[in-house]
Formats: structure tokens, C-alpha cells, sequence
């Protein structure tokens, strides 16, 4: 070992490794574990911390109930009402809306199907089925537009030479593409009105 290395190499602590840029890896650790702490401080409150999985809380369960869902036209409109319908009343509608009803949600849908794995002849041996939906949810006193938003959702089916399984794929594909939408949104219905005062 040269002189010079050897001088470089005294002052140094065992267990620590200079970088390139000078800083050790023990107080770059050091540094992201105090970033990680005071990023979670926030958060110790329950302001601005939801659980992904639990319940709202019976502030954002109650509204749920007073909302009102305007019918959304098609068969797959259908079928993303009647998820929000279930998702909010708990499946107590009983075909008009609550009378209690403090806001209004309208919803309107555009599907689209895009073909895919397109063979030599022409054929696809697969489809894509997505539904775009925009939404605005209104309180019925004032006619206030509270929160407004867009929604994506998409699920592929294959296609196949029986025509009933291409019909069967087909419908399940629509299905879970509206059970995705209607998540989504009774997701950030939800959100918004657990954080909207009683």
C-alpha cells in the first residue's frame, strides 16, 4: 500500500465506505429512515390516513344512504347502478329513491371494444372491452356540483369457434368491466363524503 493510500485510508472509521460522492451508507440510510418517520408523523392523527380495506366510518356510511343514483342507459349502465345501489343502500333498495336523499349522482358511460391477436385471415382470437365512465355527484338543495370525476375500466375476453362462448366471454368481460367501474366510483363517492363534515 502507497503512502498516500495509507493516509487516506487512517482517517477513515472501519465499517464505512466513502461513495464517490463522499456520503457513507449509513447516513444515507439515516437520512431515508428520517424522511420515512416524518412523512408517517402526519399520519399519526388519522388526518389524511385511510385504511385501503375496512370500514368508512358511520359519518360516511349514512351519507352512502342518502344518495341518489339517476338511472345510467345500456345493459352495462345497469349493471354499475345496481353495484352502487347494493355498495350504498346494502341491498335495502327498494326501487325508489331514499327519501332521505340529500344528494344526486349521474353518470354517464361510453363503451368500447378494440380487437386483438388479429390473425393471418383476418379473424382476432381476442377483444378488449372498456368502459369509460364521468360523474358528478350534486346536492339536490342547492344544486351545487360537489365533486366531479372520470373513471376507466377495462377486462379482455379471448374469442373462440363456439358462438355461445364467444357470447358467455363476452358478457363476462362487460360484467367485470362494470363491477371495476362501480367499485372505483363508490370507492370515491365514499372518500369524499368521509371527509365532508356531519
Amino acid at each position: 500500500m502507497s503512502s498516500s493510500e495509507a493516509s487516506n485510508t487512517a482517517g477513515k472509521r472501519p465499517g464505512t465506505r466513502a461513495s464517490d460522492s463522499g456520503i457513507s451508507r449509513r447516513s444515507l440510510l439515516r437520512a431515508v429512515g428520517l424522511g420515512v418517520a416524518a412523512s408517517l408523523a402526519g399520519c399519526a392523527d388519522g388526518s389524511g390516513f385511510r385504511p385501503l380495506y375496512g370500514t368508512l366510518g358511520a359519518n360516511a356510511n349514512a351519507k352512502m344512504a342518502q344518495v341518489e343514483f339517476t338511472p345510467i342507459p345500456g345493459r352495462n349502465g345497469q349493471r354499475i347502478r345496481n353495484e352502487l345501489l347494493f355498495k350504498a343502500y346494502g341491498g335495502d333498495y327498494n326501487g325508489s329513491p331514499p327519501s332521505t336523499a340529500r344528494f344526486r349522482m349521474e353518470i354517464a358511460i361510453k363503451e368500447t371494444t378494440t380487437t386483438t391477436l388479429v390473425l393471418l385471415n383476418g379473424t382476432s382470437a381476442g377483444m378488449i372491452y372498456q368502459i369509460d365512465a364521468r360523474f358528478q355527484l350534486i346536492d339536490i338543495e342547492t344544486k351545487k356540483v360537489l365533486v366531479t370525476g372520470y373513471s376507466q375500466s377495462r377486462a379482455n375476453s379471448e374469442r373462440f369457434t363456439n358462438v355461445f362462448s364467444n357470447v358467455r366471454a363476452a358478457d363476462e368481460a362487460q360484467d367485470r368491466a362494470a363491477k371495476t367501474i362501480a367499485t372505483d366510483l363508490s370507492a370515491r363517492l365514499a372518500g369524499f363524503l368521509g371527509s365532508q363534515p356531519a
